[in-house]
C-alpha cells in the first residue's frame, strides 16, 4: 500500500497488491480498482511460465516441475 498515492497521482485504474489492511482500502475512496491478491495467487502460475521458458530457450534441458499445492490457504 505505500505505493497508492503515487498510483492515484498517476490516474491509474487499478492497483494490484497483497498489501492492504481492512481499513485501507478506504484510503483508495472509489477513486481506484484495488485488487488485493494473495501470495500464493500472484505466483501460482509461474512455474508453468518458468518452465516453458527454459524449454523454448534450452532445448535440451530436462526440465521437471512440482505438483505440490503449497497454499496455506483452503478455499470451501
Amino acid at each position: 500500500m505505500s505505493f497508492l498515492k503515487d498510483a492515484l497521482n498517476s490516474k491509474s485504474d487499478a492497483y494490484v497488491t497483497s498489501d492492504i489492511k481492512y481499513h485501507e482500502f478506504f484510503d483508495a475512496d472509489s477513486r481506484i480498482l484495488l485488487a488485493d491478491i494473495g501470495h500464493y495467487e500472484s505466483e501460482q502460475f509461474t512455474i508453468e511460465l518458468v518452465a516453458n521458458l527454459l524449454e523454448q530457450k534450452f532445448p535440451t534441458f530436462a526440465v521437471l516441475k512440482t505438483g505440490v499445492n503449497t497454499n496455506p490457504v483452503q478455499y470451501f
